[in-house]
């Protein structure tokens, strides 16, 4: 029983400590490299692209921060239930 709670309890503190928040997600701008969206956000957990235009994602379907890139600079960017 005692492992189960530490392991819930490891959950919650990892959760707690995500990049993706209102705080980072204000701190994106238009023109950053794919480099520095990167070091604040962590590695993207989707990207897909064609045609030098990439879109990015992180975090899950409740709260999220999209990223579209044009080359290797941020052309606009977006999220979703950010605390």
């Amino acid at each position: 029983m005692s492992r189960c709670l530490a392991l819930l309890s490891l959950c919650v503190l990892l959760a707690a400590c995500t990049n993706i928040n209102q705080e980072n997600y204000s701190k994106l701008k238009a023109g950053m490299t794919k480099a520095e969206v990167e070091q604040l956000l962590g590695k993207p957990g989707e990207c897909s692209g064609a045609l030098g235009f990439s879109s990015c994602t992180w975090g899950d379907e409740k709260a999220f921060i999209s990223v579209q890139y044009a080359g290797d600079k941020v052309l606009m960017f977006s999220g979703q239930g950010l605390k």
